[in-house]
């Protein structure tokens, strides 16, 4: 009786005031979930501003009074600048352009070989293609630390150890998360399209880059974005690959910013950091909404 009593007074109770609870209850998640959130960012904002902070202030400062603003004795200007463009017999301009040479290069190789591969495994779908895919995403989870050094012996007996041919070791280590995202958006394409290419003539390779080629403008994208980012920021590989005497990423430039027995000029070292960081931030806030759209797209199969 009391539970027909209950049912009861709640099927009596007024709708529009049930609604009500409901959008203050929903109002109170979402400040809740944006009051964590915001907490998040500003612990990842942090670091940044850090290095923002200590790019222009001078040397002394930044090991006593890190997060202090640079005002007045503080306040370096442009030198930390000119003191890291400038420092050692390795011209900095040189480090920029290897870097560059070897982000572009790599993530061509990978954003093209990768689609193609994927198209392969999605389409044939057999037993050795299976194989392929699911070694390509383990190869996701294996840390570095674990083939870096046979890595680093055969790249050099290879002589892969050039701006101009480390993206191959670069394909490879980048294959795995790219191919997992193309597999998925390629089982999202009717397979009609691709016959009736074919009943027109078209061969695979013409296929490909007539038909499929331009549908996987999405997830070229993102995974465009993704490596960028990757190998742009990438210190170890290509220190351990590279003939350092000769060339020099941006990373291994920072990090040879030494004096006299290994004094370091921190505020250079910000600075540079500043300048090699501003550029992937400000591609990665115009970009990252095909970020979301392509990884979006190649998760609806697969």
């Amino acid at each position: 009786m009391k539970d027909n009593k209950a049912t009861k007074a709640v099927n009596n109770i007024d709708p529009a005031l049930l609604e009500s609870a409901k959008k203050v209850d929903r109002k109170k998640n979402k400040t809740a979930l944006m009051v964590v959130l915001s907490v998040i960012s500003i612990v990842y904002v942090l670091p940044v501003l850090a290095v923002l902070i200590n790019a222009f202030k001078n040397n002394t400062y930044v090991k006593t009074d890190t997060f202090a603003l640079p005002l007045n004795d503080m306040w370096a200007g442009f030198s930390n600048f000119e003191k890291g463009m400038t420092f050692g017999n390795y011209p900095f301009i040189d480090s920029v352009l290897n870097s560059l040479i070897i982000t572009l290069l790599s993530t061509f190789l990978i954003v093209l070989c990768t689609s193609m591969a994927a198209w392969y495994i999605a389409r044939v779908n057999s037993f050795l293609c299976k194989v392929i895919y699911f070694l390509c995403v383990f190869s996701m989870v294996v840390p570095f630390q674990m083939v870096m050094f046979t890595l680093s012996k055969t790249a050099d007996t290879l002589k892969l150890n050039t701006p101009w041919t480390i993206p191959i070791v670069y394909l490879g280590f980048g294959a795995g998360l790219a191919i997992f995202m193309f597999v998925g958006f390629v089982k999202s394409i009717p397979i009609e399209i691709e016959e009736a290419a074919a009943i027109d003539g078209c061969g695979p390779i013409r296929t490909y880059f007539t038909i499929v080629f331009p549908m996987l403008r999405p997830t070229m994208i993102s995974v465009g974005i993704l490596e960028i980012m990757w190998i742009w920021n990438d210190y170890l590989l290509p220190y351990l690959v590279l003939d350092i005497n000769k060339y020099r990423t941006i990373p291994i430039h920072i990090q040879y910013l030494k004096g006299s027995y290994g004094a370091v000029d921190l505020g250079a070292s910000m600075a540079l950091i500043l300048m090699s960081i501003i550029p992937v931030i400000v591609f990665y806030l115009v970009c990252q909404k095909y970020i979301i759209k392509g990884v979006a797209a190649g998760a609806v199969k697969g």
